[in-house]
């Protein structure tokens, strides 16, 4: 391995752990390099048999749903013999064992990871550009249209998507028609008014014993994609030109909305990045929970249901996607893994999967068959998410957004506790131009 090109491609390395995964130990780095270089050192085993053996990362949870992977992976597998996928589970976070692959040059063949990291896996030079061989296939078109913004940068295509989901609003139905609600707010100023009706406060000594929304208190990243779907719908954005933008109108009327619940008296605030938690929803501490069909409220035998994110200007929601990576290797190994992702975008994997795991399918065609349109139609909770799909929007894909959503983060916080938005997000905007021409 050429020591100036590890070199560099330590130091850059450092610099992507720094920005996106907080203070690490020196020592803790240190040994995952020694252990990666080791591995490479002793070259990588590969069985002469004529057969591409190609290893996935993936950090598929609940174990039910590796499982459903895992069969369909031994599927491909069964109808591929001259292709054996190896599927490995890595747990999260494993940001910094992925970079360290490949610094290291020993990276796996395919990886499944959150496709905002687009942008710091292309800085380093680690993907193989997708679009030479997606172009020449149908199944392209049949992709969600809006899917493709999170698959692109810089005019080439990285990743394909192996589901998708989104986020929504969870709310007691129970707890709806104790307060008189009898339709769900479709706004903004309709959610506003029905959070005050939702906030109980029986004995008046000014902590109600029910708030009407749970917010998230923190700065990390689920704040951030809780808060996402509202300045969508507000027409905002985050990246003009593929810079940060965090003072355009739209966000800051996002954030605005935020604050305006607060100084309602409508909202209880998470235990510091904890907004995830359903604690507060199951007991009925809180009427109104913002979140996606992975919630374990979907599953538990608490009166629920779900409605779609209220409009400000328009309708919109937040995507919540699973990519698939192809990580640069050999021409013959990077023909193997699109087979396989090929297999990955198919209807029968699509439909498999979707039906399995509950998260929703990324073709066309697989949301329109038989089987899927039957399953969706016969869970109204889930239906919800999945008419959500046309107006979902992705998070940016831009190199550095892990520090775009760091300050981003710093600024809701600091307006969920008590600074204005405007303010707030000016200075996120002011800390952000300072660095983000030497990220």
């Amino acid at each position: 391995m050429n020591i100036n090109f590890l070199t560099s491609k330590i130091r850059y390395f450092w610099c992507l752990l720094t920005n996106s995964a907080g203070q690490l130990s020196i020592l803790g780095i240190i040994l995952s390099l020694s252990l990666i270089f080791l591995s490479s050192c002793q070259g990588i085993r590969q069985k002469d048999d004529g057969v591409i053996h190609l290893t996935l990362w993936q950090a598929i949870n609940p174990p039910s749903h590796r499982e459903i992977f895992e069969k369909l992976v031994d599927k491909f597998n069964q109808t591929h013999p001259d292709i054996q996928v190896e599927s490995m589970f890595e747990p999260e976070p494993n940001l910094p064992k992925i970079l360290t692959s490949v610094v290291a040059n020993v990276p796996p063949d395919i990886l499944s990871f959150h496709p905002e990291y687009t942008g710091q896996f292309v800085e380093l030079g680690a993907l193989r550009p997708l679009e030479d061989w997606l172009d020449k296939l149908p199944i392209k078109s049949d992709i969600r249209p809006n899917l493709l913004e999170e698959m692109q940068l810089d005019g080439h295509i990285w990743s394909v998507p192996m589901h998708t989901s989104n986020i929504g609003i969870f709310y007691r139905p129970k707890l709806f028609k104790a307060a008189g609600i009898t339709e769900i707010p479709k706004t903004w100023e309709e959610l506003r008014q029905v959070a005050k009706k939702l906030t109980i406060d029986r004995n008046r000594d000014g902590r109600p014993e029910q708030y009407g929304m749970l917010l998230p208190l923190g700065k990390g990243g689920w704040t951030v994609v809780s808060w996402l779907p509202f300045l969508y719908s507000a027409d905002g954005e985050i990246v003009t030109n593929n810079r940060p933008n965090l003072t355009n109108a739209g966000a800051i009327a996002a954030l605005k909305f935020w604050q305006d619940l607060i100084e309602d008296g409508s909202v209880m605030l998470s235990a510091p990045e904890r907004g995830y938690e359903e604690e507060a929803f199951l007991t009925g501490r809180v009427a109104m929970q913002i979140t996606g069909p992975w919630t374990l409220i979907m599953k538990s035998e608490v009166d629920h249901q779900v409605l779609p994110i209220p409009a400000g200007v328009k309708a919109a929601t937040v995507t919540g996607t699973g990519n698939f990576f192809v990580m640069k290797t050999t021409p013959a190994r990077e023909q193997a893994a699109f087979k396989f992702l090929e297999y990955v975008l198919s209807e029968e994997f699509q439909t498999a999967w979707s039906m399995g795991t509950g998260f929703l399918p990324v073709t066309l065609t697989s949301a329109q068959s038989k089987a899927y349109q039957q399953f969706i139609n016969e869970k109204p909770v889930l239906k919800v998410f999945f008419d959500q799909l046309p107006v979902a929007h992705s998070q940016p894909t831009i190199a550095g957004y892990s520090r775009l959503s760091d300050s981003l983060g710093r600024a809701i916080e600091a307006t969920v506790l008590g600074e204005s938005a405007e303010k707030a997000l000016k200075k996120a905007q002011e800390r952000l131009d300072l660095i983000w021409d030497d990220k």
